[in-house]
């Protein structure tokens, strides 16, 4: 019972794992960060080129 209890405590696997979650979630996070603020730049540029064309 010992050894199982020794052989838990030291596997990594899970940690492992568990750290490239949160990578991966940090990364989503930042892509749709920078997705909400370049969205708005899109949408700003378009609005201006839809005014642009429509008095032209």
């Amino acid at each position: 019972m010992k050894k199982q209890v020794v052989r838990f405590v030291q596997d990594e696997s899970g940690a492992t794992a568990i750290e490239y979650g949160l990578i991966a979630a940090l990364i989503a996070v930042g892509i749709i960060a920078a997705a909400r603020g370049l969205g708005s730049q899109i949408s700003a540029t378009f609005n201006t080129v839809t005014t642009t064309m429509s008095s032209a």
